[in-house]
């Protein structure tokens, strides 16, 4: 099936995402060290045909490439030589991480849990993918999305927790 990466790069880990058949969702997939990136998308490439990556680039406020964007950079050249065909599009990964430990308190992740710097990249590169999906299908549908809006979601009751953690009892 045809498949759309997500990249969130780093010097040390790369967090990766990929999206669903149809195109209207992202999935954290795998947290993999810089030095193996290549690799394993190869690998990767070997059971799924990837048709685009999204790789987060590191942009300052100002609108400029940060200093991390030299080494994106650098993997960008790796990436278009390993896979020739397939095209790269850049995504501004302004506030991802923020966005991840978010997505991860909201999901109800432990504090210990929260602190796996892995989680953190994978989840990020989620949110650069979904961010190109949504935006992507908005365009093609006349400004209409189709990927939910998770602050519209409504939870239950009975299965929201409370600020501890736990889960509410039915009284």
């Amino acid at each position: 099936m045809e498949r759309i990466i997500g990249i969130d790069y780093g010097r040390k880990r790369i967090g990766l995402a990929v999206s669903d058949p149809l195109r209207v969702f992202a999935s954290a997939l795998e947290t993999v060290q810089s030095a193996k990136i290549i690799d394993y998308l190869k690998n990767y490439s070997t059971g799924e045909t990837i048709v685009r990556f999204v790789v987060g680039y590191p942009i300052n406020m100002d609108g400029k490439p940060s200093e991390a964007a030299a080494d994106v950079d650098v993997f960008l050249k790796q990436l278009a030589k390993a896979f020739p065909d397939v095209p790269v599009t850049l995504e501004d990964e302004r506030f991802t991480s923020v966005l991840a430990h978010r997505a991860m308190i909201d999901g109800g992740m432990k504090a210990s849990e929260r602190k796996d710097k892995a989680s953190v990249d994978k989840i990020s590169a989620a949110i650069i993918l979904q961010s190109w999906l949504d935006r992507e299908n908005a365009s093609q549908n006349g400004g209409i999305s189709f990927a939910a809006n998770p602050a519209a979601i409504q939870i239950p009751e009975t299965l929201s927790r409370n600020a501890s953690g736990k889960r509410r009892r039915k009284k």
